[in-house]
């Protein structure tokens, strides 16, 4: 074999030999993860953002995770309230890893340790509330399961965002109940303002006859225009069905001449 020709054999295999090299023990971590490196068997050093070269035998890249925020969507849980009412509520967890180590050698499965201790918290949460409660508290209710499992999480590196009550699921049979108990609030509420609206409007007739009064006695009106009023008011009256009619004695004689106007007016027709 021509002696060129093997030395271009071995300068292949040297680069190739070198690309092995680099690919296997040359790592480029983006700046959302993070590598756990093991020498021999032990912890030696977490990689983050950058380049990173590893001793080729010796060290041993345990673990790569992602920083970044992570949402875990578990199955519905059942959990008994105080009151004894069986539901079934769906839990979110945004959670993100903040120590690489401690969430290599923290706990064995990270994800099922925190659906099992979110179902621990959240039923003994719900155990001390009422149904009632349970509906109406939700934020309350998030922002203790987030405490407590952040504080339990800790260790393991993890550090709980948010937890979120997607849905809580009541019995059929309280479902029925609280639709009846919702339809008679509404029924309630219209009679409520309905009777508020009436009272309203009667309000607003009796202000609306003290301005008139009050407008009247400011312009000073005199006998004769009170008079006239007076009469218009029992024309009204005998209008009616009343069979005697009672006229106070300082409207008699204008009453005598309206019914004499009446006359003239009856024969001039």
């Amino acid at each position: 074999m021509n002696p060129g020709n093997v030395a271009l054999i071995v300068l292949g295999l040297l680069v190739l030999a070198a690309a092995a090299f680099v690919a296997t023990n040359i790592k480029i971590v983006s700046q959302s993860e993070a590598y756990v490196v093991e020498r021999l068997g032990s912890y030696k050093t977490t990689w983050n953002t950058g380049i990173h070269v590893k001793i080729p035998i010796v060290d041993r890249v345990v673990k790569g995770v992602t920083l970044m925020e992570q949402v875990a969507d578990f199955p519905p849980w059942p959990a008994i309230t105080k009151d004894n009412v069986i539901i079934k509520v769906d839990t979110v967890v945004f959670f993100q890893i903040m120590d690489a180590m401690a969430y290599t050698y923290g706990v064995e499965r990270p994800l099922k340790a925190i659906e099992n201790l979110t179902a621990t918290i959240l039923r003994s949460i719900i155990g001390e509330m009422n149904l009632d409660d349970t509906l109406s508290a939700r934020d309350t209710i998030n922002r203790k399961i987030c405490r407590e499992l952040d504080e339990a999480t800790d260790p393991w590196g993890i550090q709980v965002n948010r937890v979120e009550l997607m849905e809580i699921v009541t019995p059929p049979e309280v479902q029925q109940a609280m639709e009846k108990q919702m339809k008679a609030e509404r029924e309630k509420r219209e009679k409520i303002l309905r009777a508020e609206g009436d009272a309203e409007a009667i309000l607003k007739v009796q202000e609306a006859r003290a301005q008139a009064i009050e407008m009247i006695n400011k312009a000073a009106p005199g006998n004769e225009y009170l008079k006239l009023q007076a009469m218009e008011a029992f024309g009204k009256v005998a209008d009616g069905q009343a069979t005697k009619i009672v006229i106070p004695s300082d409207l008699q004689g204008l009453a005598g001449l309206a019914g004499l106007a009446e006359v003239m007016s009856n024969k001039d027709g």
